[in-house]
């Protein structure tokens, strides 16, 4: 009886810490300042009182404490209702480190090397051609690896420049209609590269194609893997490619800026928000997710603690060390077109990881925050960064497609302001 109390109280305290992995906490027990955190959530209710924003969730949160956890504005420029912290979101590109983790995953599984080529496990990749400068088609001279895929310096494109004549192509093969990945890889390996594998940084379905690789080695539905490895045991309950139909009422519309009349426009009617989202089999590791604030946090906090969290260990430390640095070096961003690993709004400054961008130096960044830090974005407006030498995790959602705005840049200011220690 002595023995089981022991237990019991040893499970309380298990729990309790579990509990406590991911807490709400005064700012001031972390070296933040509350005062200034509230600075952030002027910010954003600024842009809500302007018109230039419907609503915006922002969390700050250090040593695993969430010291800043807002929701301001409604749910859509159409829809009065406020705004809740747990919204889902299209989360578009921040899929990405999502997709990267997985396929690290099988990594350390030793089901492939980085050196590895594509082609090993997409044979549709076997013979890829390169478009040159001349107008003439060739095949490429080297395989394109999976380092390559994972940093994006493919060769391969999104297709999102009209004038150019591989994105010309992209946009003729129309791969978003694709049923799912073994169709959108056909389509794409049919188009031919923008240059040598290697020779540039070029932002790209790279990550399409790892999640086609993952379904591959993995023989299973990219949607199933996710869940089954990160999400389930993560507790990302509100993260899918489809959204569940008891979830729906929570899942925010989209929106654009006419520019013309400054206007916000949400896009679509109200029976059109869930359009792509309730039955796709098409499970685009690039930019299919939709998610919450709170579930993306407890993604970033297991990268943060190096690959684990309350227990569950998804990646080594070793390996999100190694995702986490600079794959590419200056020759891959100062040739070609002259591309960066960008945020559009912080130009320079910049390399890129295993699935996230890198901070390397943030003067020319031209925005406070550390050399080292790691990071993503979607095409809605989302946001996050896990900066590791302050152990901080900033993480912006709203659904503005396009969004004209400097938010990323403001909430590095605002979240760096706050600081009241530094390490």
């Amino acid at each position: 009886m002595k023995r089981l109390g022991w237990m019991l109280l040893a499970l309380a305290f298990s729990a309790s810490a579990t509990a406590a992995d991911l807490r709400e906490a005064p700012a001031d027990e972390v070296g933040m300042s509350a005062e200034r955190l509230d600075r952030i959530t002027a910010m954003a209710q600024g842009y809500v009182d302007e018109g230039k924003l419907a609503g915006v969730v922002t969390l700050v949160a250090r040593d695993g404490a969430i010291v800043h956890f807002e929701a301001v504005g409604n749910r859509g420029a159409n829809d009065d209702r406020p705004l809740e912290k747990d919204a889902l979101f299209r989360i578009f590109s921040m899929t990405k480190p999502i997709t990267a983790v997985a396929a690290m995953i099988l990594y350390e599984e030793g089901k492939f090397q980085l050196s590895d080529p594509v082609s090993k496990f997409v044979p549709e990749f076997e013979n890829l051609t390169v478009l040159g400068d001349d107008g003439v088609i060739r095949p490429a001279e080297n395989e394109m690896t999976m380092q390559q895929l994972l940093s994006h310096t493919t060769g391969l494109s999104y297709g999102f420049n009209p004038a150019d004549a591989v994105d010309q192509r992209y946009q003729a093969a129309e791969l978003w209609s694709s049923k799912d990945l073994d169709e959108l890889t056909e389509k794409i390996a049919a188009i031919p590269l923008k240059f040598e594998p290697g020779a540039q940084w070029h932002y790209s379905v790279a990550v399409d194609i790892t999640g086609v690789v993952v379904e591959r080695i993995s023989g299973q539905t990219f949607d199933v893997f996710l869940k089954e490895r990160i999400f389930d045991p993560l507790g990302m309950e509100d993260t899918f490619f489809n959204v569940p139909e008891d979830k729906r009422d929570r899942f925010l519309p989209n929106h654009t800026w006419d520019a013309e009349n400054e206007t916000l426009v949400q896009t679509g009617s109200d029976e059109e928000v869930l359009v792509g989202y309730t039955d796709t089999t098409l499970f685009s590791g690039g930019g299919g997710l939709v998610s919450t604030t709170m579930d993306y946090l407890r993604f970033c906090e297991m990268m943060r603690r190096g690959g684990e969290l309350d227990g569950v260990r998804i990646l080594g430390p070793k390996t999100v060390a190694y995702m986490s640095q600079d794959h590419l070096g200056g020759a891959l961003t100062s040739g070609g077109a002259g591309e960066r690993p960008f945020d559009t709004l912080l130009p320079g400054g910049f390399g890129f990881g295993l699935g996230f961008g890198i901070v390397t130096d943030p003067v020319a960044a031209r925005v406070m925050g550390s050399a080292g830090e790691y990071n993503w974005g979607g095409a809605a407006g989302t946001v996050f960064w896990i900066d590791p030498v302050e152990d901080l995790i900033v993480i912006g959602m709203i659904q503005l497609l396009g969004s004209p705005w400097p938010l990323r840049a403001e909430m590095k200011t605002l979240t760096y302001q706050a600081l009241t220690e530094i390490r």
